[in-house]
């Protein structure tokens, strides 16, 4: 274990998420989470060693603060306090203000939380986070991560909707792009794999799990990327229902539903759930298509389908592709959802390889098409260790 220990939170606004992490291994020497916070059934588990603890949280206090203070204590019994270097914090949305990892002072933690309109579920969340990490740790700099940031390399012509201007200066409606990390890291990885320089490879990184998008990358840059304004547009998810006609929103208003009911139709019961009337579980629906359940097969066409088209749009913008690579849950194990995928783009040459497919799973990265055909790897993701590294980098 090196002494550059970095501490990673994804704090929620009723979680939280957290690892000690060895930024040069991204080895996790601690790692946790905190669910249910602001009921009397609040807890928190942890590992330690291999070593699980868990603990209920005192009913009414406040359990952010209360989880700091029981991570302190872990590091402390653990003495490792003097190789903590900095705390990193995803931050979900950073709009156009941040286009990089950043050190948190007054100011930006200010900026952080004016942005929670673009993310009221999420940024809020992330401040109140920030704070109790920031009385907890005092002394050391925090660092906020940002989802959004690797996508502000988007040009004009692939971030602005096709709207008033007004309403983009007034309101800053425009494509954002989420799971930045995660894009980031993995076409990172794929330049190795391609023992290429990250500024000198083109790929379309593919994120698929309950969450889903893609994106273009150009000599290292997002240049595009299929999440929106918000995590809801693009592909069609776990339990959202991606890309959609704006207009439907309109004709179910006039039916009679509210914009929290159709908010809650789009975001919660659509997707692989919505189609499948099973389950989001990409597991699950495989077992059962396997079985002959129509609509677990057709949810997982759709899945395929769309995918298969966003990423053929997106040779587009790349002026060559080096290698289409997947990651997330589903993009890192389901051999059927993949095999479905690169079957869809047969017209492009693309052939899946049935015994590197079978072995590219369970945090094994490799090429997954045969030799004959363009190149499509898996790459499992680690965004802990993209915030760390970049936490450290800003300490």
């Amino acid at each position: 274990m090196s002494d550059a220990l970095v501490l990673v939170i994804n704090s929620g606004s009723s979680s939280l998420k957290f690892a000690l992490m060895d930024a040069q291994t991204g080895d996790a020497v601690i790692s946790g989470a905190g669910e249910c916070f602001g009921r009397d059934d609040a807890r928190m588990s942890w590992k330690v060693d291999g070593e699980k603890t868990e603990k209920t949280l005192s009913a009414g206090s406040n359990h952010h603060q209360e989880a700091m203070d029981i991570i302190v204590g872990l590091i402390e019994s653990n003495q490792l306090s003097d190789k903590l270097q900095a705390v990193g914090h995803r931050v979900v949305h950073g709009g156009e203000t941040f286009s990089q990892a950043t050190l948190i002072d007054d100011a930006v933690l200010g900026q952080i939380d004016a942005l929670k309109a673009l993310a009221p579920l999420h940024n809020p969340a992330h401040v109140v986070g920030i704070k109790a990490a920031r009385q907890a740790f005092p002394s050391l700099p925090q660092v906020a991560v940002f989802d959004t940031a690797f996508h502000q390399t988007m040009p004009e012509k692939a971030y602005h909707y096709a709207i008033s201007r007004q309403l983009y200066n007034d309101y800053g409606i425009r494509r954002y792009g989420f799971h930045g990390t995660s894009h980031y890291f993995v076409s990172r990885e794929a330049a190795k794999w391609l023992n290429q320089a990250p500024e000198q490879t083109n790929v379309i990184t593919v994120h698929l799990g309950n969450g889903a998008s893609l994106c273009a990358v150009k000599d290292g840059q997002s240049v595009d990327t299929s999440m929106g304004f918000t995590p809801l547009a693009g592909l069609m998810m776990g339990t959202r229902c991606g890309d959609i006609d704006p207009s439907i929103l309109e004709f179910l208003s006039k039916k009679g539903l509210s914009t929290d009911e159709i908010h809650h139709e789009l975001i919660d019961k659509a997707g692989l759930l919505g189609v499948s009337e099973l389950t989001n579980d990409c597991r699950g629906l495989v077992d059962a298509a396997e079985q002959g359940h129509k609509g677990a097969q057709l949810a997982l066409e759709m899945f395929a389908y769309r995918v298969a088209k966003y990423i053929a749009s997106y040779m587009v913008p790349l002026s060559r592709l080096d290698a289409i690579v997947f990651t997330g849950g589903i993009g890192e194990n389901s051999l059927p959802v993949r095999e479905m995928i690169l079957k869809e783009l047969a017209i492009f040459g693309y052939q899946a390889d049935a015994e590197a497919n079978a072995a590219a799973r369970f945090g094994a990265a490799g090429q997954i098409t045969t030799q004959a055909s363009p190149l499509a790897l898996v790459i499992p993701t680690n965004e802990e260790l993209v915030i760390a590294q970049q936490a450290m980098a800003m300490a």
